[in-house]
């Protein structure tokens, strides 16, 4: 699998170092590179250096950017490379978003312990020889490793869905890929349930959210169920409907995670006017009702179906903070 750590030219000095690792550079090196404890103490009075951690210096005094404090990170820990939303960074570049990118994260081998120091995150892996990629600069882990990684620590599996959608969107990964690297850990939070978006990310299906709706909203909740998968024909065209009820109340689950076409947006809309000449009434949920808002979107469908004549009422769900049923 190639090399297991990086590997610097043995003649290399402190202005190779620096060019090689933006500007950033280990007092190992240094000293590798020829410079005594004194030198380097000169260099640092001369402010040629500045410290950036315990044996790691700056190649000027201004404030470090991302990536120089990404290389101070990894060579503070080395060998080590970076890991989670900091790895997915360095793979994408600084057009990145809505990730935590204050904090540098860096891995390092199981079996050694690191103190990590202000601004640096330390994470104790298995197999890190064999899941980074030693020659990219700062090295860090495989994407698919790292996003794996990011997905499973999410707050929210909506949270989740949107980090494995945002991969196989981007391009930068594929479902397939994704799959096999969950495969290859032997535990990993919500490894069944993202396999099972995964599939439906690759499929284009919405089985998973299909099932949310069932069991988070309707059953969790006491909300009448209605007919599943209800065939409905309108000239030559066929269409099956999500869960269609008795009242007239039609419920659409929209599981698209990219972008719709033209033509799909054209095909909804049309479903809906039928169903409204047809005196029904649609309404359409997606993944945020279903998996961030079940109880709140429990709440909407009652109301809906009150106001087509249910006489029920919805009960709280297993959640502590659901708050149907309160007064």
């Amino acid at each position: 699998m190639g090399e297991t750590t990086r590997a610097w030219p043995r003649d290399w000095g402190i202005s190779e170092f620096l060019d090689d690792q933006s500007g950033v550079v280990s007092r190992i090196q240094l000293i590798g590179a020829g410079e005594t404890p004194a030198s380097i103490r000169r260099r640092i009075r001369r402010r040629e250096l500045a410290i950036v951690h315990p044996g790691v210096y700056l190649g000027h005094t201004g404030e470090p950017t991302w990536i120089e404090r990404a290389w101070a990170g990894v060579l503070h820990a080395w060998p080590a490379a970076l890991s989670g939303d900091t790895a997915l960074r360095a793979h994408e570049g600084p057009g990145r978003r809505g990730r935590d990118l204050g904090t540098i994260e860096v891995a390092v081998d199981l079996s050694r312990t690191v103190i990590a120091p202000p601004g640096v995150r330390v994470r104790r892996i298995e197999r890190l020889s064999e899941r980074a990629l030693w020659n990219t600069g700062p090295p860090r882990l495989r994407y698919e490793d790292a996003a794996i990684e990011v997905a499973s620590r999410a707050a929210t599996e909506l949270d989740t869905l949107s980090t494995l959608a945002d991969m196989v969107q981007s391009r930068r990964s594929t479902a397939p890929r994704l799959t096999a690297e969950i495969d290859r850990r032997t535990r990993i939070p919500r490894r069944d349930w993202m396999r099972d978006v995964l599939t439906d990310i690759a499929d284009g299906t919405c089985s998973v959210l299909e099932h949310g709706y069932l069991h988070r909203v309707v059953r969790g909740h006491g909300l009448p169920s209605g007919q599943r998968q209800v065939r409905h024909e309108s000239g030559t065209r066929v269409a099956y409907r999500d869960t269609e009820h008795t009242s007239g109340l039609i419920v659409e689950l929209d599981g698209r995670l990219f972008h719709d076409t033209a033509t799909q947006r054209d095909a909804d809309m049309e479903r809906d006017l039928d169903a409204s000449v047809e005196g029904k009434e649609t309404v359409r949920l997606g993944w945020g009702q279903v998996f961030d808002r079940a109880c709140q979107t429990a709440w909407k469908v009652a109301a809906l179906h009150r106001a087509r004549g249910w006489t029920g009422q919805p009960h709280p769900c297993r959640r502590t903070d659901c708050g149907i049923g309160v007064t």
